[in-house]
């Protein structure tokens, strides 16, 4: 057993380690229950464990083992930091735990891997059981097996990765043991489930007796696809939403079967002499080639490689071969290469995809299946977009044939698209293609289109097609409908009778090539129907002088149309009537300006207020144009055009414009619509801008002879190149050089400008609405180019055989002039298209040409390329771009220079996107040449970070890149080193990390470090670009400009504002982490994820330049950016508010810094900061405070002074602009930190908080925070211990006693005692804060602290000799002394007499005027209880205080605090002013306690309290200093009679029973508790007449609980036997009241069986008779001496009892009590025949103990009994009861020598003697638990400073006033007396 006490007290962490196995045992079942209770994931706690979890699964012992699974589950459930340990822990439990013989043991086993996988760790628990299925024990494969199959089953596919599992599955069914075969059917009958018939290609090979039982199990299986059963912790959520996906059957995620496929290499397995076959002149050669590549291709999944050479075989057959069974078979290869294939076959399919349209001229149906099944194919492999030049060059094909296959296969490619992929850029040139076939002759077309038409609209939705089937008429638009099975509803939309207005079916009339286009359907109404339109809404006046003569009566007509108009109701306007009517004879050739200005101002308030239509506005434009140059009418004519933009559209409105200017001869009107376009654009933006539209007119403007016509042709060009940019020139290089030079001034001019922010927009309504939206964005945005506009030439008929056979010759010089022959095709048609048939195939083959000469040629083309094709360019990268990668690893400067120049200008036009798709540039990598992979990581390095985003494909990259890093050549080491930084910043650092796992170990530990080092300086990612008045407007505009010098730029940069406003971003922000959209801020130090989302919400609203420094892994530019902000703080205020939980958000991560520099400048600006939020009256949202406020607690336990100063003064400035009740919480789990200075500053931060707020900023709840504060009392921590005493102090100021209810008995470990003496040092600083409060009160300043507060406690610490107090006397320990007092409120005008003047309500009035009672000013309260007391005197008044007794006394119990603690203690006051408000208390409960039915409403709790303060009040010495303070005291006696009368009986006798408890629990001074027990015994005595008002039940209970905290044998050990002397009498006369009946009133006692109190019940209901007499005369004992003598027979009877007693060594002492009790009463009593026969030791004996209990009482009495009968307290004054002695004369020391003899006598010792005087109150305390509460301990360090303070005063007031008490103020002259006291004070200090 000694071992096992040995550990079995350690640690719980040590035990799980310990050698011995019960030890562990033990420590796995504590650790088990540790992490059932602790709440916090985050707790440091879990972080012991991180290194033992594995040792709790590997456990040897088997029945400990069990326990150490159970703990391991709990730990990884419950703790944040489990996902550490997975992989140790699981490989643990496969090796360890899956070979155990016990069920149960397997059983945890899995539900560990589970849990795992529910914390997010599913691949490495994955990994780990496929390891296991490796392992030799067939137990361990069952088991993994069999938990990867309950994974699945539970967690899903998409959880659990299935193509490792299906990889290994075919061996474990060639497993030996059928065991192993059996969990593995189970197993693939649950893949099955999930991925269907995926499963089976991989399962083919296995046994075929296996497969064919599988197939009878999948048979059985349900055909509704299985539901994930068990969520993550990402997914709990969304555990709903998952949910409700499922029962919808959402099976947007199934598994693709060519995932789980093997690829096959199938190149190397080609005929060797496949080529020379297939070149073969016999047909049957051919064929053996083209079968063998079929029976290759025919794998499902195909290695990755060069299949070029293959491909342009193929092509070749298909293209030209006449033998149609051959065309065929190489349609069916190409089919298969595309399929297995899939994306890595994109290169080639550009070069096959026009051969096979152009082979559909076949009409064979084998033919034609096979291509169109190969074209199929390829089409998956690639995108729409790339093939698009291609098929639309063939829809003009004059062979229908191919129009109609084209057609068909483009309706097959429509149904692979989705709205994303399918666009209007894309759909609108194949609908404008389709609109002409179905017009064509040969019926297969015109259906052919039909449906592909149809199949569009199913694809993208009515309204991205309806804009372009605007021409179509309503036959064949019947035919499309009927083609797509539309529904009548939507056909009646789309082919609905036409609508005023503006229909919803209506095309955006955006069409370039079609401008007459209109926006609605609306149809030219006839004059007739116009004018009777117009009669309905217009005056007929009106109408009638339109065309009038009188020039002024045509005024005064419009006048009235003008009027009409303006009031008119836009439903009801019939636009195109009113305008009909305006153009009306004389029309727009009106004479009279006057009128004309009328009537063009018409027309722009009728297209601005109402339902205006394109057709409306074709009837005004001419005569609006017409008068556009009118020097008079032209600005209104230019009103109007701009109000009919806005209503129709400003490109459609343009264009007619201009086209109409043009047509007249007019320069003044052409010039003029030039300048109203310019300005129109600036206002309407550039959205939609039909460019080619207006290129003709500007270049016939420009050539115009009025100057004025060029001039705003040119400054038409300027508006133009703001947003087009450099591109624009190239419509005008053909152009005058002088008028060139113009035309670049204008540039010039514009340069560095940014286009303006549009003000203006064209009105849409319904589905127009968002189709013009789609269109813009697509037009303005990334979807069409400025590039496109230009126009261009196709090349390929150029191309021709003999030119590519030229390139391709053996000889050079034949080659290079093949080359110089297409670099002139090229240079002569300036701008081509993407189809150039055969060349980029040759081009390719001279990249790789020995001729270095050739090759720099080659690249020269290719750049020349670039520039002519511009974005078309795009469908060329993967079949020339890569290639031009190849050559940067030339051996020669020279040609990587040329090729690096190339590769740059391709990126140029078509961006990267296209050359990190794929696996083609992760190929290039693989190849280890240093100087290819020097040049593209440097590429790479300088490309990544000027991405926003990127393709997922570049993590094929990553392993090269590591490869690279441990390259020979160091200059390759280094650009992988820079380019890690630029991967990183996409992909992440967790990715590139895990990406580590399959590096050797020595290499693994290599770039995991510099993946660390890559963190810091990994760059941001750049902003997105802000949305500027066109769209694309200043993106392209900026593309074509110079760009300044690089200094300039920053400069210009750094002079604009640095946050950007924008609208409710924060507000978005906010709304996507509560959503989950983005990482919530929260962590323990900021991962790498948080980072980079900080850096993306930064990059819509930092300056560029700002979040680089902020990013910068320099700390210098940190400081230098904080310096910025600081500079700005008040400039920007409002954008730094708009972006303060970003700002926030970047501090928090410099609070992890270590650079001192750094934090200063951070908390500099951060004071700063929280000063300006404050004067904007900014208050921090619940989103900002949880981001900042923690980290910024981590700071306060900063070591230097300096920082944690700082921080406590931006922690006050918080409090301003936050609340300090939330800001509590966050202070509460700083004080959990490990950091001891931090628990100490956030400790001392909550009691500033408390003092500041009170104790309503305590959350939440003030009784939870005090007991988490309390705790901290017993920290190992000196600073933590006082900063928590000092927190408890604060809450003692202000709510006093209130502070232990509210604590709780927390159980502390107990204190050293150095911390105990220091107690008292901590609590001075409460005296020093309550003068501080008291001195707030006074008008005089005084120099000096009042003498309460110099308290000298190390000089009474060791200064004993000049105490006076005796040891002997009765120590007032006074509970109230130290009780805090409330903290004092501003001086408040008085209140007013009458009540209604201030309150309406009387509750309301009584309630305000109480609050006054425990006002700090004296006269204040003064007032409000004389107001009180008129009440109380009024008996038809004093009802209106009925329910608010309680608080009434509550508020003058708060007051009497105050006087006791604080104006007792204040020289400054005057004593009548206290004596005064002392006399208006009293005087106040008199009267109340005069109503017996006001008194009957005091509650048990109150009275409790009242009780103790009267008799505290009693007990206070000062009181007799004032004058008349007897007088008070006798007050004070006669009001507790009145108490003890007039309040509930039950209420108060139980008080009473408290109260006494209490008193001898916390050693209150004796004279206390004895005089609570004189009011028991009062009670006693009236029990006769009161008992039927007494709830017995519950008068027993607070009996029950009294003898639980004090049994029997406690009772005795006391001092005084008067405690238990008063229970026995007080149950004596219950029982003797009310019989054997008394024991049914036990109900409200818990387990009664085990009560003491039902035992002594029954004994004395069972002795009632015989001890009546003797318990009656002792229950009244204190009523006063019994006139009746008892019998002789009975004397003899009693005193031989006593006696016996006496004799008896247990009960010596209450016989000798007994004794002197029954001598007072029976003073003539003889006691000599008793003492007769004893020893002379016995007499002296019983001498002695007489005389000490003579003594002992005479010691208490300082207090006499009043006159009155009813009055049970002693007074000052005659010697009337029991408790008196003579207060004028001092004891003689003869009574002390007595009392130290008798007790040295008694215990043998002589220096001790005050210790074993007090031994059984000690015996009494030490049955309690050896940890003290927090009360406890707060108690007893606050009890000792009371009794040094006391014993300071007692000395204070013995030198400075006469004694006239005998308990402070002894004065004997006796040197032998104080001799005495000096020794017995010795005595008492060593017992303390």
């Amino acid at each position: 057993m000694g071992d096992d006490s040995e550990w079995m007290k350690l640690p719980i962490d040590q035990k799980c380690e310990h050698k011995v196995w019960k030890a562990r045992l033990n420590g796995y079942e504590e650790a088990l229950k540790l992490f059932q209770r602790i709440e916090d994931e985050k707790s440091p706690e879990w972080g012991k464990y991180l290194g033992l979890v594995k040792k709790f699964v590997t456990e040897s012992n088997a029945v400990a083992q069990l326990k150490g699974l159970e703990a391991a589950l709990a730990f990884i459930e419950n703790a944040h930091v489990a996902g550490k340990t997975t992989g140790e822990v699981v490989s643990g439990v496969v090796t360890k735990v899956f070979n155990q013989p016990k069920a149960r043991a397997k059983e945890l086993g899995t539900d560990i891997c589970l849990m795992y996988i529910e914390i997010e760790k599913a691949e490495v628990v994955q990994d780990e059981l496929l390891k296991g299925l490796d392992n030799k024990n067939p137990k361990i494969v069952v088991a993994c097996i069999e938990t990867l199959r309950k994974a699945l089953s539970e967690f899903g596919s998409k959880i659990v990765t299935l193509k490792p599992v299906v990889k290994i599955l075919p061996k474990q069914f060639e497993s030996r043991e059928k065991a192993v075969r059996d969990e593995a059917k189970l197993l693939a009958v649950e893949i099955y489930k999930w991925i269907r018939d995926a499963l089976r290609p991989p399962l083919q090979n296995i046994n075929s007796v296996q497969l064919k039982e599988l197939e009878e199990e999948w048979v059985k299986l349900p055909s509704s696809p299985p539901k994930q059963s068990r969520f993550l912790r990402s997914q709990q959520d969304l555990k709903a939403k998952f949910e409700q996906q499922q029962a919808q059957g959402d099976q947007s995620d199934a598994v693709d079967p060519y995932e789980l496929l093997e690829a096959v290499e199938i190149l190397s397995k080609l005929p060797k002499d496949f080529y020379d076959k297939i070149e073969a002149k016999k047909w049957q050669e051919r064929k053996e080639a083209l079968e063998a590549v079929e029976t290759l291709s025919k794998n499902p999944k195909l290695e990755n490689g060069d299949y070029g050479d293959l491909v342009r075989s193929l092509k070749k057959v298909v293209g030209k071969d006449a033998n149609v069974m051959l065309v065929t078979l190489a349609a069916k290869c190409l089919a298969g290469l595309a399929a297995g294939l899939r994306k890595k076959f994109g290169t080639y399919a550009g070069h096959v995809v026009p051969t096979i349209l152009e082979k559909f001229k076949e009409k064979k149906p084998q033919v034609v299946q096979a291509l169109q099944e190969a074209i199929d194919a390829v089409f998956l492999t690639t995108t729409l977009q790339n093939l698009s030049e291609d098929i639309l060059a063939v829809m003009d094909n004059k062979n229908p044939s191919i129009k109609q296959q084209a057609s068909l296969f483009l309706a097959r490619a429509f149904r692979h698209c989705t709205q994303a992929t399918l666009p209007k850029s894309i759909l609108k040139p194949f609908c404008a293609a389709f609109l002409k076939q179905v017009n064509d002759s040969a019926p297969e077309v015109r259906d052919a289109a039909f449906e592909a038409l149809g199949t569009a609209m199913k694809v993208v939705g009515e309204k991205a097609v309806n804009p372009f089937l605007a021409d179509l008429d309503k036959i064949k638009l019947d035919k499309v409908m009927i083609s797509i099975k539309y529904t009548p509803q939507l056909y009646l939309r789309l082919t609905g009778p036409p609508k005023k207005g503006k229909p919803a079916s209506a095309p955006s009339g955006k069409s370039k090539k079609t401008p007459d286009n209109k926006e609605t359907l609306e149809s030219e109404l006839a004059l007739e129907v116009c004018e009777e339109r117009a009669a309905a809404v217009l005056p007929a006046s009106c109408l009638q002088q339109l065309d009038s003569a009188n020039w002024k009566e045509r005024l005064a007509s419009m006048e009235e149309f003008q009027r009409a108009v303006e009031t008119m109701d836009k439903a009801e306007m019939p636009c195109q009537a009113l305008v009909r009517m305006l153009a009306k004879k004389p029309g727009w050739k009106e004479t009279n300006f006057q009128v004309m200005q009328l009537k063009l101002h018409v027309v722009a308030l009728i297209a601005q207020k109402g339902q205006f239509s394109k057709t409306s506005a074709s009837v005004v434009l001419d005569g609006l144009v017409d008068k556009v140059g009118d020097v008079k009418c032209g600005g209104n004519a230019k009103e109007a055009l701009t109000a009919i933009g806005e209503a129709c559209s400003l490109p459609w409105t343009a264009e007619q414009v201009v086209s109409m200017a043009f047509s007249q001869k007019n320069p003044k009107n052409q010039a003029e619509a030039l300048n109203w376009l310019a300005n129109a654009m600036k206002e309407f933006g550039f959205a939609g801008i039909n460019v080619k539209g207006f290129i003709n007119n500007v270049k016939t403007a420009l050539g115009a002879t009025n100057p004025a016509v060029r001039t705003a042709a040119i400054t038409l060009l300027g508006v133009m190149y703001l947003y087009m940019g450099a591109p624009l020139r190239m419509f005008f290089e053909d152009e005058k050089p002088a008028l060139l030079a113009q035309i670049d001034a204008e540039f010039e001019k514009m340069q560095g400008q940014s286009p303006p922010a549009p003000i203006r927009g064209a009105k849409k309504t319904g589905v127009e609405d968002e189709c013009d939206e789609e269109e813009q964005d697509e037009d303005a945005g990334a979807g069409q180019d400025i590039m496109d506009l230009l126009p261009r030439t196709d090349i390929s008929d150029k191309i021709t055989s003999d030119l590519v056979a030229k390139i391709g010759d053996k000889n050079w010089k034949i080659r290079k002039e093949g080359l110089d022959e297409a670099a002139a095709i090229i240079s002569e048609a300036k701008f081509i298209t993407a189809n150039m048939g055969e060349l980029p195939l040759a081009l390719k083959g001279r990249l790789n040409d020995s001729n270095k000469i050739l090759v720099q040629q080659t690249l020269s083309i290719l750049q020349q390329l670039a520039t002519a094709m511009g974005p078309g360019l795009k469908q060329h990268v993967k079949a020339l771009g890569i290639p031009i990668i190849t050559v940067l690893g030339d051996s020669k400067p020279n040609v990587r220079t040329a090729a690096m120049a190339t590769l740059q200008a391709w990126v140029e036009q078509t961006g990267m996107k296209e050359w990190l798709e794929g696996e083609d540039l992760s190929e290039e990598l693989k190849r280890e040449n240093p100087f290819l992979r020097q040049e593209v990581l440097g590429w790479l390095a300088e490309k990544l970070p000027t991405l926003r985003t990127v393709p997922g494909d570049l993590m094929f990259c990553v392993p090269q890149l590591y490869a690279c890093l441990e390259d020979r050549n160091g200059d390759v080491r280094k650009k992988a080193q820079d380019a890690l930084p630029t991967f990183m910043m996409h992909l992440g650092f967790d990715k590139m990390t895990k990406a580590t796992g399959k590096l050797k170990p020595a290499s693994k530990d290599q770039v995991v470090a510099m993946l660390d080092k890559a963190r810091a300086v990994m760059p941001a990612k750049p902003a997105a670009p802000a949305k500027a008045g066109g769209g694309k407007g200043s993106a392209g505009g900026a593309a074509g400009k110079k760009p300044p010098a690089k200094g300039i730029k920053e400069d210009e940069d750094k002079s604009g504002p640095i946050f950007v406003l924008v609208p409710n971003a924060k507000e978005q922000r906010i709304k996507e982490e509560k959503q989950l959209k983005i990482l919530k801020w929260n962590f323990l130090t900021p991962r790498d994820e948080y980072v980079e989302q900080l850096k993306a919400q930064m990059s819509t609203c930092f300056a560029k330049w700002l979040q680089d420094e902020l990013f910068h892994f320099d700390f210098q530019r940190h400081v230098k950016a904080i310096g910025v902000m600081i500079e700005r703080l008040d400039c920007e205020s409002d954008a730094t508010i708009s972006c303060l939980d970003l700002i926030l958000k970047w501090f928090t991560l410099r609070f992890f810094d270590t650079n001192t520099t750094v934090l200063m400048k951070v908390l500099e600006y951060l004071k700063l900061l929280f000063a300006m939020l404050n004067r904007e009256n900014y208050h921090l949202n619940e989103y900002e405070a949880n981001s900042f406020v923690p980290y910024l607690i981590l700071k306060v336990g900063e070591s230097k002074d300096v920082v944690r100063k700082d921080v406590r003064a931006i922690l006050t400035m918080l409090c301003n602009v936050y609340p300090a009740s939330k800001v509590f919480p966050f202070l509460m789990d700083g004080t959990k930190s490990k950091n001891s200075k931090q628990r100490a500053e956030c400790l001392e931060e909550l009691g500033c908080l408390i003092e500041g707020y009170g104790m309503n900023v305590c959350q939440p709840t003030p009784a939870k925070s005090l007991k988490e504060i309390a705790v901290h009392i017993g920290d190992r921590d000196t600073s933590v211990r006082n900063a928590a005493l000092n927190t408890v102090v604060a809450v003692y100021n202000v709510c006093g006693d209130q502070v232990y209810k509210l604590i709780g008995n927390v159980r502390l470990t107990p204190l050293p005692e150095y911390y105990i003496n220091s107690a008292d040092k901590i609590m001075y600083r409460t005296y020093r804060i309550q003068a501080r409060q008291n001195a707030q009160h006074s008008e005089s300043s005084h120099p000096s602290i009042p003498k309460e507060f110099q308290l000298d406690l190390d000089m009474i610490e060791t200064d004993q000799s000049r105490v006076s107090e005796l040891p002997d006397l009765v120590q007032h320990k006074l509970d109230e002394l130290l009780e805090p007092i409330m903290i004092p409120e501003p001086k408040m005008r008085s209140v007013s007499p009458h009540f209604d003047e201030l309150h309406n309500s009387t509750a309301s009035t009584i309630n305000f005027v109480i609050s006054q009672v425990a006002s700090g000013d004296i006269n204040t309260s003064i007032q409000a209880l004389a107001q009180i007391d008129e009440v109380l005197r009024q008996e038809d008044k004093a009802e209106v205080m009925s329910g608010h007794i309680d608080q009434f006394l509550i508020a003058t119990l708060m007051q009497l605090r105050l006087i006791y603690n604080t104006h007792m203690a204040d020289d400054r006051l005057d004593k009548k002013d206290i004596f005064k408000l002392y006399s208006c208390i009293i005087g106040n409960m008199l009267s109340l306690f005069s109503m017996e039915s006001l008194a009957r409403e005091a509650s048990m709790g109150v009275l409790k309290d009242l009780m103790h303060g009267l008799i505290t009040l009693m007990l206070d010495g000062r009181v007799e200093d004032i004058e008349d303070g007897q007088q008070l005291i006798r007050s004070v006696n006669l009001l507790v009679v009145r108490v003890l009368e007039k309040s509930d009986q039950t209420n108060i006798l139980s008080a009473l029973l408290v109260l006494l408890q209490d008193s001898l629990i916390s050693l209150d001074s004796p004279m206390f508790s004895e005089l609570v027990m004189k009011c028991l015994w009062r009670m006693i005595r009236f029990l006769p007449e009161t008992i039927n008002s007494i709830n017995l039940d519950r008068i027993l209970l607070d009996v029950h609980n009294f003898m639980k905290v004090f049994p029997k044998e406690k009772l005795k050990q006391l001092k005084s036997d008067v405690p238990h002397r008063t229970l026995k009498t007080l149950l004596h006369t219950l029982c003797k009241l009310t019989g054997a009946k008394i024991l049914d009133h036990l109900s409200m006692i818990e387990n009664r069986n085990e009560s003491e109190l039902e035992a002594h019940l029954r004994r004395v209901v069972k002795h009632s008779g015989n001890l009546s007499g003797l318990k009656t005369d002792r229950g009244n004992e204190k009523g006063g001496l019994r006139t009746d003598r008892m019998s002789k027979a009975k004397v003899s009877d009693i005193l031989s009892e006593i006696f016996k007693k006496i004799g008896s060594k247990e009960n010596t002492k209450e016989g000798l009590t007994e004794l002197y009790e029954y001598k007072q009463k029976y003073s003539d009593a003889d006691l000599e025949p008793f003492l007769r026969n004893t020893s002379q030791f016995f007499q002296s004996y019983v001498e002695r103990g007489l005389r000490m209990i003579e003594s002992e009482r005479e010691g208490k009495g300082r207090i006499q009994t009043s006159t009155g009968t009813n009055q049970i307290i002693p007074q000052h004054g005659g010697d009337t009861g029991p408790l008196s002695s003579n207060n004028g004369e001092e004891l003689k020391p003869a009574v002390y020598y007595e009392r130290l003899k008798i007790l040295r006598q008694r215990q043998g010792l002589e220096n001790n003697s005050r210790q074993q005087q007090r031994a059984p109150i000690s015996s009494l305390l030490s049955s309690k638990p050896s940890v003290a509460s927090s009360t406890d301990m707060l108690h007893s360090k606050l009890s000792q400073l009371k009794e040094s303070r006391e014993l300071y005063q007692q000395e204070h007031n013995a030198h400075t006033h006469s004694p006239t008490h005998a308990h402070t103020r002894s004065a004997s002259p006796s040197a032998n007396l104080d001799d005495l006291k000096k020794r017995l004070e010795r005595i008492k200090s060593n017992r303390q």
